[in-house]
């Protein structure tokens, strides 16, 4: 099964509050180097020592740090002028035009991806297809009985939609109870979930973090270990006032956060602790220091905040359309024994055509859908403590 990432959107942040341009950023390279990294993934035979950019599965975990982070600045002091249900329609505009059209695209190429590596695909009527795409288009979780690709997937049309779901537990669980925790009550669900993602981690049976698409208790158990410690982490983070203030913090993140997710598998053994122990250390040390200096200014300029915008406004649309095409270029490469001197030219058109298929989404109709829905639904929460319609 591929390990898959998510690209947590840009939230809405409230009038005079400056988007935390290099951290857009940072999620738009992690989101190129999932697609990379799944490329390669191609190739790996299910043997994790053979994986290139090896690490590429972290990124989901940077992601639901960054967006612990990001939610809490962009929320924190707005409760009383704002709702729960305001707040919820305000996940649900950012993301769910995506996802949606994760699914239909999904849907739209999955009859060309049997074969080999698919053969459910065949036997899959149109009726059923049909249905589970609409039901990824709630992004309700999916149980086996509705795994018409074989890969055990929550989303067998978009399987990184699982992160979603995850991001919206999260997103409740915040609106619910999280946002009134003290720092010293959010410090102990800290402690209690790095506890759970070290039992992951350190002792489960591949002795990494991959894993959370699936709908059972293993499946369950994993997503939840790597969601619970990164968000609250990046609570914390917002919280603590943490920053670091360096030079050229932009190159520095983005070189760390590449290096960080293309590393080798750790140790001499498909499942050896110390790649358990490298993952942890990622998690609940390297990302959060990343994270930190990347919030060390909000406001930059130049050709690196360019750079940054691009990517972040990239990020999102890249890594919920993306997966389709990695199922179709994954089935050729298995399917037909394709060595990577011949599928290496076809991988880096597929980056490129994922990159501009994302831009496309964006442009033409993320942001025009988003647009309208917050006009049509949401209150504009105004610096003086007013709310008015939009």
């Amino acid at each position: 099964m591929a390990a898959m990432a998510k690209a947590t959107s840009t939230t809405a942040i409230a009038p005079g509050k400056p988007h935390y341009v290099i951290l857009d950023g940072l999620r738009g390279i992690a989101a190129l180097m999932v697609v990379i990294f799944h490329v390669f993934e191609a190739y790996s035979d299910a043997d994790p020592t053979r994986q290139i950019i090896n690490h590429g599965y972290l990124a989901v975990d940077f992601f639901f740090l960054l967006s612990g982070f990001v939610i809490a600045y962009a929320y924190d002091d707005r409760w009383g002028r704002m709702g729960r249900w305001e707040f919820y329609k305000r996940r649900l505009i950012r993301l769910q035009p995506m996802v949606v059209l994760g699914s239909v695209f999904g849907a739209a190429l999955f009859y060309f991806q049997a074969g080999g590596l698919f053969p459910k695909i065949a036997g899959t009527p149109v009726w059923q297809m049909l249905f589970v795409m609409l039901l990824g288009c709630t992004l309700l979780p999916l149980p086996k009985a509705f795994d018409i690709r074989g890969w055990d997937e929550i989303h067998p049309l978009n399987g990184p939609a699982w992160s979603l779901f995850y991001e919206y537990i999260a997103n409740i669980a915040y609106a619910l109870v999280l946002r009134r925790l003290s720092v010293r009550v959010l410090g102990v669900l800290l402690v209690l979930a790095g506890a759970l993602l070290l039992e992951v981690a350190l002792l489960g049976d591949r002795r990494d973090l991959i894993g959370g698409w699936a709908l059972d208790a293993s499946g369950i158990h994993i997503g939840l270990a790597r969601l619970c410690f990164p968000f609250l982490a990046g609570m914390m983070l917002m919280r603590s006032g943490k920053r670091l203030p360096v030079r050229h913090r932009f190159a520095l993140c983005s070189l760390l956060l590449i290096v960080a997710l293309a590393l080798p598998r750790m140790g001499d053994t498909p499942h050896h602790w110390s790649n358990g122990l490298y993952d942890a250390l990622c998690v609940m040390l390297l990302f959060p220091l990343i994270v930190a200096i990347g919030a060390g200014e909000k406001s930059v300029d130049g050709v690196s905040v360019r750079i940054a915008r691009f990517f972040g406004d990239l990020s999102f649309p890249l890594y919920i359309t993306h997966y389709p095409l990695i199922y179709l270029y994954t089935a050729w490469v298995v399917d037909n024994k394709v060595p990577a001197r011949l599928g290496a030219p076809v991988g880096v058109a597929l980056v490129i055509v994922a990159v501009l298929i994302a831009y496309a989404s964006l442009k033409l109709y993320d942001e025009p859908v988003r647009r309208w829905l917050s006009r049509r639904f949401l209150l504009v929460v105004s610096n003086q403590g007013g709310s008015t319609a939009r």
